[in-house]
């Protein structure tokens, strides 16, 4: 019995993470879908390339939130469906898998950064911290957020070893930092030809539908 529970824990979990707020809160605020202009990503930095400082913060916090929904949802439930460390680690990682390919939005979806880092920090404060630290060194010192991403996702399994992480987290970590490094392959070209673009730059062509200033 515990074996379905945790398959239904992590197709919620999956559902869940397969809500795309970049396209929601873009279309409830009236701006173009951020699939249509700048990198074609659904994502915040993306979102944020439209003009709309509020719509990608909302974009952020939202997608970080249902990391963290799953995780907590899945440990709450853990003692009472009689599932272990396993099915919260996976239900961290399904919600990613959510974002990434979507069955909402066509299997169509972001990069995960900010799931993966809702992800960690309900899976270990501490872990999530580090982290999400540095990321915002990297991404300060260089203004690149793909450049952040992709080193903090090359350190964040180091961090789980050294915090003594169980072998669970441990490969759910993994798992998600080989995914993000894999959806930032574009990104890793275009940092090598110096044609990434950086943080708060705004799309060549002002998307139709955007109000073209911070909220």
């Amino acid at each position: 019995m515990a074996l379905f529970w945790s398959v239904c824990v992590v197709v919620l979990a999956y559902l869940l993470g397969s809500l795309s707020f970049a396209v929601i809160v873009s279309k409830a605020m009236g701006l173009a879908d951020p699939r249509s202009y700048g990198s074609g990503n659904p994502g915040a930095t993306n979102v944020l390339r439209s003009g709309n400082k509020l719509a990608a913060v909302a974009t952020l916090l939202l997608d970080a939130l249902k990391g963290v929904a799953a995780v907590v949802f899945a440990r709450l439930m853990a003692e009472r469906l009689g599932y272990g460390e396993a099915t919260v680690a996976a239900a961290g990682v399904a919600s990613f898998l959510g974002h990434l390919y979507p069955a909402f939005f066509r299997f169509q979806g972001g990069k995960g950064v900010a799931t993966a880092a809702g992800v960690l920090l309900a899976l270990d404060w501490a872990l999530g911290l580090a982290s999400l630290g540095t990321w915002l060194v990297v991404a300060a010192a260089s203004r690149y957020s793909s450049l952040a991403a992709i080193v903090t996702a090359v350190l964040a399994p180091a961090y789980v070893v050294l915090m003594h992480g169980s072998a669970q987290r441990t490969v759910a970590v993994a798992v998600m930092s080989v995914l993000l490094v894999w959806r930032h392959r574009v990104n890793v070209s275009r940092l090598i030809n110096g044609t990434e673009s950086k943080l708060g730059s705004k799309a060549k062509t002002p998307p139709p539908g955007a109000d073209g200033g911070a909220a």
